[in-house]
């Protein structure tokens, strides 16, 4: 069987559709379709523009409804959230793939803490929720003991075990607090049950991330779900996925059939992303992909981010051509630090400033400074221009 060839700008190109950003975006199926054609969405605590889960949908979707968007997740038993790439949004329908995960969890015995009394503990936590319905740790009765975050109570460390092995499925976020729910009642029948084998599970989410990337290498398609490498190799040959080569990448790949049965066309998006972003959150593959280094400076002390607190990566025309760290004050979008890879980005990061503001609900954009005096007054000049 021959291998299929790709070059570095088809494969690209593969990518980005594969992500939603390239080709008409899919409007009717709105924030639930992003989150099915995506397969997981990361949260993050931080919020700046908003929250990362929030930035997901706005970036391949535009300015859709804030409000409209935590409705789609959280409402009809359409998500669950659960350890994927991290904390993630998931489509309800993932469920039983995440059954080897939870095996393993059960089977270690904890994660992080340890329980005085585990069968008393989680008794009365499923007990609450039995009767009351769904709670976060609070209501069921504090979610620490008066010290410092990690120092949980009994009851968050009943309810956190009991969500990783299944027995209660986080079912919302409520002002940032997970809201717990029985298993039982929070997925449906159909999909309630633990019977896949690890290796089918695997299999699963190695086909749907390959699917999700377009293209990948074996470290690309195993990040995406944080599957071992071992795992991934032990199932690639019947996931469906395609063996490629990908010019310049000098390591092997595999691609979604489907991504290669047509060639990537269409209008590209320009926006800000979220370094949550699964576009980007695999630093070495956007460098593959986009010649482009990022990384979150946001727990890098002040005086030595480079970018920023939070910069978002540039997307327009299919490559990333700068960043922005952005910050609101009152009716203002201040773009707190700004770069651009060419002055030709100046448009595009002008484009996108202004979409953003838009979008939560600023008036204004104010550029604080740039790499260059130069890039900010293009930038500033584009602005007024639009």
């Amino acid at each position: 069987m021959t291998t299929v060839s790709l070059t570095a700008d088809e494969a690209r190109r593969i990518a980005l559709r594969a992500q939603g950003f390239l080709g008409a975006p899919d409007r009717r199926g709105g924030v639930r379709g992003v989150l099915r054609h995506l397969g997981a969405v990361q949260l993050d605590t931080i919020s700046v523009l908003a929250r990362s889960h929030e930035l997901i949908p706005y970036a391949r979707l535009g300015a859709v409804g804030r409000p409209e968007v935590e409705r789609a997740y959280w409402t009809d038993n359409h998500a669950f959230e659960y350890w994927s790439h991290a904390a993630c949004i998931l489509p309800i329908e993932e469920w039983p793939h995440f059954a080897f995960r939870r095996r393993v969890r059960r089977e270690h015995g904890y994660r992080w803490h340890k329980m005085k009394d585990r069968e008393g503990s989680c008794a009365l936590v499923l007990d609450r929720l039995k009767a009351e319905g769904p709670l976060t740790s609070t209501e069921l009765g504090g979610a620490k003991n008066g010290g410092p975050w990690w120092d949980w109570s009994e009851t968050k460390i009943a309810v956190e075990w009991l969500l990783d092995t299944g027995d209660v499925v986080c079912t919302e976020r409520r002002g940032w607090k997970r809201v717990y729910d029985l298993a039982e009642r929070a997925v449906p029948d159909e999909l309630l049950h633990d019977d896949l084998d690890d290796g089918e599970c695997l299999r699963r989410l190695v086909a749907l991330a390959g699917q999700s990337l377009g293209v990948g290498t074996r470290a690309d398609i195993a990040d995406y779900h944080r599957i071992k490498g071992d795992q991934f190799d032990a199932v690639v040959a019947d996931s469906g996925l395609v063996p490629v080569e990908v010019e310049g990448w000098g390591k092997p790949a595999w691609a979604d059939p489907a991504a290669l049965a047509t060639a990537p066309r269409g209008r590209h998006r320009t926006t800000l992303l979220s370094p949550f972003d699964s576009l980007v959150w695999d630093r070495p593959r956007t460098e593959r992909i986009f010649g482009f280094s990022h990384k979150l400076e946001a727990y890098v002390p002040k005086p030595k981010r480079i970018h920023g607190y939070f910069a978002m990566p540039l997307l327009a025309g299919g490559r990333l051509q700068g960043r922005a760290d952005p910050a609101r004050e009152g009716s203002t979008l201040v773009a707190r630090q700004l770069s651009l890879t060419s002055p030709k980005a100046a448009r595009p990061m002008a484009e996108a400033l202004r979409e953003a503001a838009e979008w939560v609900g600023c008036d204004s954009v104010r550029v604080e400074r740039a790499q260059s005096p130069a890039e900010a007054a293009a930038v500033i000049a584009e602005l007024a221009a639009l």
